[in-house]
């Protein structure tokens, strides 16, 4: 009976595990040694190695690995040490489609952006240069200017033991996918003021999960720094800060970036509450609460020439939960097809090829969609051919998830960045004119009947002229406005 009873607890267990992996999307943290009250009461030594290992066999049984994240001493009315003790357990979904988070990378021009993501991403420091972020750029002018002006992607694949894949010699994107349980997307976006508008088709487009702020220590607060901190605000995406460059400053100039920042940041208009990460333990506080709570910014302090702490920022991102859970993906999936085109290319023997995202739904190869709107507002149908994600081929697409598609023959020149493919049955119609409320940040100055704009939304870029204006128009007021879109 004694073991009956233990085998249908056992299986009981699992259960609870796989349901709560399918919530977190693949990703669970248990908490062994606290009460359901939440009362820190600790296990002891022998009691602690025992949980581990039962722990370890139901991960075993869904297929899982688990990680200890940290372990720490609590005081408790007893002679006997106790622990508790916080883990990670992470497997491959069973439809093989890996967690996918994507990062929006900004900052001003020069603060270590694509230095960064390069020594991220490769596994080896950068020299001091600029060596490590030359395989990001895109063009012959970034190279030689050392200025990101195009959007770029690097990914940092996690495995289920939580341990970095990329650093594999000669180990290519498909390699990468292949191991990787959880992937992050950086999405590397100009610093220029003069590709402003680059930077926000990158933020509106991707819909990155979160956006990092890169600040160079040395220079602090300057230039695009408070317009890239506003625009993620305005646009909702949580964001936390990395301040580079730290081994060219003293320790005095680093602590005055680091109060400037926390300054602005618990100004009234930011009332973001500021966390200094200095420890693994500080990092995975970070990263739950900055899941949780859309009000706390983690700040790093790091060196992409010295590697100080760059791996209290990897720990950060192994251990970030994503926003979405499992049913509001579920949600999204039942809804009719529509993808963003991004991106259009010609590939030799492949024919035309479009780059975006899926907002809706779900696309596999031969369905067939309606593509538009063109100049006259029609809607011209096509058929997926193939599908790459990560320049790994993938047979079925979800929403939210980012991906290339082949249209075979079809006419490229029908085809331009903003358009939609969406099901046919969704019967897609056009508009000319539309209301908004909006928000001016601090570097607007004045907005009024007449005024043209360029419209952001999603991977629409359009020039508008508005119509009329409702409500009181002042800095940091949200008013109503009617605009006409140019044809």
């Amino acid at each position: 009976i004694f073991n009956f009873s233990t085998k249908v607890f056992f299986f009981h267990l699992a259960t609870q595990m796989k349901w709560r992996l399918q919530e977190g999307r693949g990703e669970a943290v248990y908490q062994i040694g606290v009460e359901d009250n939440g009362m820190l009461v600790g296990l002891s030594e022998e009691d602690m190695r025992a949980s581990l290992k039962t722990l370890h066999k139901l991960a075993e049984k869904v297929g899982a690995d688990i990680t200890v994240l940290r372990e720490r001493e609590v005081d408790y009315d007893s002679d006997v040490p106790r622990k508790i003790s916080e883990v990670l357990i992470r497997k491959v979904p069973d439809d093989q489609q890996f967690l996918d988070l994507r990062v929006a990378v900004l900052g001003n021009v020069d603060s270590g952006k694509s230095t960064l993501l390069g020594v991220l991403t490769q596994g080896e420091l950068d020299n001091g240069r600029g060596r490590a972020r030359l395989n990001l750029f895109r063009h012959l002018h970034e190279i030689q200017t050392g200025r990101t002006s195009s959007i770029s992607f690097e990914i940092l694949g996690f495995n289920s033991k939580g341990e970095v894949v990329n650093y594999s010699e000669s180990r290519t994107a498909e390699e990468i996918c292949e191991c990787a349980s959880k992937m992050i997307t950086f999405i590397d976006l100009a610093g220029h003021h003069k590709y402003l508008k680059t930077t926000i088709f990158g933020l509106t487009s991707y819909c990155p999960d979160f956006a990092m702020l890169v600040v160079s220590a040395n220079t602090g607060i300057a230039g695009t720094t408070r317009e890239h901190l506003g625009i993620a605000m305005a646009l909702k995406v949580p964001i936390f800060i990395v301040i580079s460059k730290v081994d060219l400053c003293t320790r005095a100039t680093v602590e005055r970036t680091v109060r400037q920042l926390e300054r602005v940041l618990k100004q009234p208009g930011c009332n973001k509450v500021p966390m200094v990460v200095g420890s693994t333990d500080d990092a995975v506080t970070a990263a739950q609460q900055f899941a949780q709570s859309p009000n706390i910014t983690p700040i790093f302090t790091l060196s992409s020439v010295s590697g100080e702490s760059l791996d209290l920022l990897k720990v950060f991102f192994n251990t970030i939960p994503p926003l979405s859970n499992s049913k509001e993906q579920e949600e999204l999936m039942q809804q009719l097809t529509e993808f963003q085109v991004d991106e259009i290319y010609t590939v030799p023997e492949v024919g035309t090829v479009v780059g975006g995202t899926l907002y809706s739904g779900i696309c596999r190869e031969g369905d067939h969609l309606v593509v538009g709107p063109t100049d006259s507002g029609q809607f011209h149908q096509l058929t997926i051919g193939s599908i790459q994600r990560n320049r790994s081929a993938c047979r079925v697409l979800r929403a939210g998830q980012a991906a290339t598609l082949a249209l075979g023959n079809f006419d490229r020149s029908l085809l331009r960045k903003g358009m939609v493919m969406v099901s046919p049955e969704m019967d897609p119609t056009i508009c000319w004119m539309f209301e908004a409320e909006i928000v001016l940040l601090f570097h607007a100055k004045t907005f009024h009947k007449g005024f043209q704009v360029t419209v952001h939304i999603g991977n629409v870029r359009q020039t508008a002229t508005v119509e009329a204006v409702y409500g009181k128009v002042s800095s940091s007021t949200e008013l109503q406005l009617s605009c006409r879109t140019w044809a």
